[in-house]
This record gives C-alpha cells, sequence and structure tokens, in this order.
C-alpha cells in the first residue's frame, strides 16, 4: 500500500517538472516587455516565475485529475 503511495507521488512529481518545463519554456517566447516598465528588473523576473509557478498548477492539476478521472471510468461498468 504504502508502495502505492510512493509510486503515486514520485508520478505527481515528474509530471510537474515537466510541465513545469514546458510553462517556462514556452513563456520564453511571451513579450512581457510589453506590459512591465523595467522588463530586466526583479520585479519583472518574479512576475515570470509566478506566472510559471500558476500555469504549471493550472496545467497540472487538469492533467492529473483527466488521468485520476480516465482510470475510474473502469468501474462504471
Amino acid at each position: 500500500m504504502f508502495e502505492t503511495i510512493g509510486q503515486e507521488a514520485l508520478f505527481n512529481i515528474m509530471i510537474s517538472l515537466m510541465v513545469l518545463v514546458i510553462v517556462w519554456w514556452s513563456l520564453q517566447s511571451f513579450r512581457f516587455d510589453v506590459f512591465v516598465r523595467d522588463p530586466d528588473g526583479i520585479k519583472a523576473k518574479a512576475l515570470m516565475v509566478i506566472t510559471t509557478i500558476a500555469l504549471t498548477q493550472l496545467v497540472t492539476g487538469f492533467i492529473l485529475n483527466y488521468m485520476e478521472w480516465s482510470a475510474a471510468l473502469r468501474y462504471l461498468f
């Protein structure tokens, strides 16, 4: 039982890190300099990090929920 919990936790961490890298990579093409005064300042960098974390949380939550719901469909029939 504890092995299953550990495997699930490891899987969730790996999915989260994979999505984090993809979100960070995709946000590199977004022009934050249009929306902030000093694009090279610490506040702009913090905004980039916070935006990346927020989007990662949303996308990861969707993926993990979808996989959980898909696995639970076998109990429908």
